[in-house]
C-alpha cells in the first residue's frame, strides 16, 4: 500500500507525507581502518580506499554525493564489497572493512560508541528527510494511517520542525 523513501526519490504521481527532518549524508570508517589507510581529506581521495558500495532496489550501485561551497560531486567509488542491507553495512564498517556512505542518524550509535569516526564532514550534503508515499485514494486505509501516526510518534529520525 505504501513505501518509504527519502524526499527527493518519491515518485511524482504519489501522495507523500514527511516522516523525518532533513538528513545529512556522511562517510564513516572504523578508527582502525582510518589509522591503517589514512583519513580522506577530499572526495577524490576515496580512489585510494575500500568503499562499501550500496546496491539500490533497481540493482544499480549508488553513486556517492558530496557538496561543499557550491561545488557538487557525484562519484562511483572503488570497493570490493557491495551491500543492500543497512544493518549489514553498519556491521561491515564497524568491523573495519572499509568506508561507508550513509544517513547520519543511522551511523550515530556507532559514532557515539567510538566504533566509527566520520570523515569528509565538510563535504556532507543534506537532503529532504524520509517520506511515506502512497497512491491517491479518497480515504487512507486505517492500517496505513495508524502506521504513519506510529512513525511520527516514535520520531526515528528526530522531531519534525
Amino acid at each position: 500500500d505504501a513505501g518509504i523513501r527519502h524526499g527527493g526519490t518519491v515518485p511524482e504521481d504519489m501522495i507523500a507525507q514527511r516522516l523525518s527532518p532533513d538528513i545529512r549524508w556522511v562517510v564513516g570508517g572504523a578508527p582502525d581502518y582510518l589509522e591503517r589507510y589514512g583519513v580522506p581529506e577530499h572526495p577524490r581521495d576515496l580512489a585510494h580506499h575500500n568503499c562499501l558500495k550500496v546496491r539500490l532496489g533497481d540493482h544499480s550501485l549508488y553513486r556517492w554525493e558530496f557538496e561543499k561551497d557550491g561545488e557538487a560531486i557525484e562519484m562511483d567509488v572503488p570497493g570490493a564489497i557491495t551491500f543492500d542491507d543497512g544493518r549489514f553495512g553498519m556491521s561491515l564498517v564497524a568491523g573495519g572493512a572499509g568506508l561507508i556512505y550513509m544517513a547520519e542518524p543511522l551511523l550515530e550509535p556507532l559514532v557515539a560508541a567510538g566504533a566509527v569516526r566520520l570523515v569528509l564532514e565538510d563535504w556532507a550534503p543534506v537532503s529532504e528527510g524520509y517520506q511515506i508515499y502512497y497512491s491517491g485514494r479518497r480515504q487512507l486505509p486505517t492500517g496505513l494511517r495508524l502506521l504513519i501516526d506510529t512513525i511520527r510518534e516514535i520520531q526515528p529520525g528526530g522531531p519534525l520542525s
